[in-house]
């Protein structure tokens, strides 16, 4: 389709007239620019961003070539009451402080290890533990150099040993699975007897979770789970919710923030020590959705004054939904300025796969990639009228990313991210020339492949830039080789997309799907089979991001790491349909974290 030539004229005309030399120190993609002290480079300051002119009606090609106004609403609105700001903001905080304070003074009162370690679980589970990242450190390092003593025999409490495993291990301390071979038999099976103890279970559960490719974990999660199941048969209905609550959500595998608010949802009022935590938690979490609700804000009205909802109206417009992966991968309150940013990039995500999948033709997409590509404004001259606005709109919130890490972090990141646009929209173009040929690639291409079409490497490269943390010419090169912390969320978030078998809010494009490529390959397995075949691949995906998360990154920062995590935690919340093709979990968790009441 080709743009009306009026607004090719005023689009020419705009980039001549108003833009001026800069356009030819951008085609130079900053060569002129200075080095640092860093080995960073400064960026040129740009005087004027690039505009486009408004268009009232885009008319785009469904896949049948019919011209026609094509849109899909979005699933998830964003509620009026999200807008309103807290009027009792200055009390909460004064209260929060107090809390605070008692809080921290309760955590040096613990006696023992043991005591210290639930002092530990407790801040974690209700999301809190941020407040004291120096004491925990401490008292974890304190824990592990006194190990022994709890894993070498001198006690026979199973909820200590398997507890402080998992505190040691998701802190990355070195920490073998072998201590669980005590509780088993000749056999190598776990001891009948420690089911006398739920809570040990529920511990030995969430522990199991860790794996990392251990064969004793895999038979820990096997066998408590197999407990936990069976002994919802005999509990009251409040505890057969939390046994079901584990089992579903695993704390490892899970989103800190929506356990935390499972936690205060469903336990009851405390006294003492554990009543000050509690309260401490339920204003530091009215406080942090304040927060949140103020960054969905001002991401709505981003997006609305950029005007692609209104002129790409076969796109998805959930400004919503953009912002809960944002807000769920980087949880930390002092990271709202990235919240915010990373929110813009996930919705360009968003919108390329709608061009690709949705209303670009083959020769479009061919000339838009092509442009993604050069990454020079003269590029799109080529371009139909709404592959312009989308190109020149990425273009300036890339730039805007960009100064922003160079003028927090002194690095220029420009390239890198560059790269990882061209890498996505070259996967995006690669998928579409299989669907319009009809071709089904053989599995392992189609994975190779989609670990970049599916936005992960774009997402977590921006975060560590913005993050600003290990910022080396050496992990910059790592990552753009995508490493296994980046690849294996990224499988994780493919395959668990593919399993679905709705596509996504009834979008009417095509991306095709792994079991279609790994069924062609195998004729002889069954539906059930293949998806059998690719929840074993989610596992084995899991256990290798362990494996970089608690043994093998430690060039990068834990808050990228957790990040990493964070993004594959919140994969199954993002892509668990219903039978009507909803998603209940992602509701839930807005509804939990954005909109409900502790």
């Amino acid at each position: 389709m080709q743009c009306d030539s009026a607004h090719c004229g005023i689009i020419d005309l705009l980039i001549s007239t108003m833009l001026g030399h800069t356009i030819s120190l951008l085609q130079h993609k900053w060569c002129c620019s200075l080095e640092t002290n860093h080995g960073s480079v400064a960026p040129i300051s740009f005087t004027s961003k690039l505009q486009y002119p408004k268009q009232q009606q885009l008319l785009v090609p469904n896949n049948g070539g019919v011209m026609s106004t094509t849109s899909f609403g979005s699933t998830i609105q964003c509620p009026k009451q999200l807008l309103v700001p807290n009027d009792h903001e200055e009390l909460l905080y004064l209260k929060h402080k107090k809390n605070l304070m008692e809080a921290r003074g309760l955590f040096y009162e613990a006696k023992t290890q043991f005591d210290v370690m639930l002092a530990i679980d407790l801040l974690q589970k209700l999301d809190i533990d941020y407040h004291f990242t120096d004491e925990i450190d401490a008292a974890i390092e304190s824990l592990y150099n006194k190990r022994s003593n709890i894993l070498c025999g001198e006690t026979n409490n199973f909820v200590e040993v398997t507890l402080l495993f998992r505190l040691l291990r998701q802190a990355r301390y070195p920490i073998s699975s072998d201590v669980f071979h005590r509780f088993s038999d000749d056999g190598g099976e776990f001891m009948p007897s420690l089911t006398e103890n739920i809570d040990g279970m529920i511990s030995l559960f969430e522990a199991s979770n860790l794996n990392t490719g251990e064969n004793i974990l895999r038979k820990a999660n096997i066998f408590a789970t197999d407990y936990l199941k069976s002994s919802m048969a005999y509990m009251e209905p409040d505890s057969v919710k939390c046994i079901q609550q584990t089992l579903d959500h695993p704390y490892h595998m899970s989103l800190q923030r929506y356990k935390a608010r499972q936690y205060l949802k469903h336990q009851r009022r405390e006294e003492g020590w554990k009543r000050v935590i509690q309260e401490l938690a339920r204003t530091d979490f009215v406080l942090i959705q304040s927060l949140h609700r103020k960054e969905l804000n001002e991401i709505t009205c981003w997006w609305k004054n950029l005007g692609l909802a209104q002129e790409l109206r076969f796109a998805r417009d959930q400004s919503v939904k953009w912002y809960t992966w944002s807000m769920t991968i980087l949880p930390n309150p002092k990271f709202s300025n990235y919240r915010i940013a990373l929110t813009k990039v996930i919705s360009f995500i968003y919108l390329l796969d709608d061009i690709y999948d949705v209303s670009g033709s083959l020769d479009e997409l061919h000339l838009f990639t092509k442009a993604i590509n050069e990454w020079e404004i003269s590029a799109i001259d080529s371009l139909p009228f709404y592959m312009r606005i989308c190109y020149m709109a990425l273009y300036n919130t890339t730039n805007e990313i960009t100064q922003m890490v160079f003028k927090e972090h002194g690095w220029n990141p420009l390239n890198s991210l560059t790269r990882s646009w061209i890498a996505l929209c070259n996967a995006f173009m690669v998928e579409a020339k299989w669907f319009a040929h009809s071709h089904v690639p053989m599995a392992d291409d189609y994975m190779r492949n989609g670990t970049s079409s599916c936005g992960v490497p774009v997402v977590l490269m921006h975060i560590f830039f913005l993050l600003g943390q290990g910022l080396t010419h050496d992990n910059v090169n790592l990552m753009e080789s995508y490493p296994k912390l980046i690849s294996s969320p990224a499988k994780i978030l493919r395959l668990w997309d593919d399993l679905g078998s709705a596509k996504d809010e009834k979008q009417n494009g095509f991306d095709g799907s792994y079991l279609e490529c790994f069924m062609k390959e195998n004729p002889y397995c069954s539906g059930q089979g293949a998806r059998d075949h690719v929840m074993l691949m989610i596992s084995k995906a899991w256990e290798e991001l362990n494996r970089e998360c608690f043994f093998y990154s430690s060039s990068f920062s834990q808050d990228f790491v957790l990040a990493c995590l964070n993004m594959a935690r919140m994969v199954k919340v993002m892509y668990t349909y219903d039978d009507e093709q909803k998603l209940p979990l992602l509701e839930e968790c807005i509804n939990l974290l954005l909109l409900g009441k502790v």
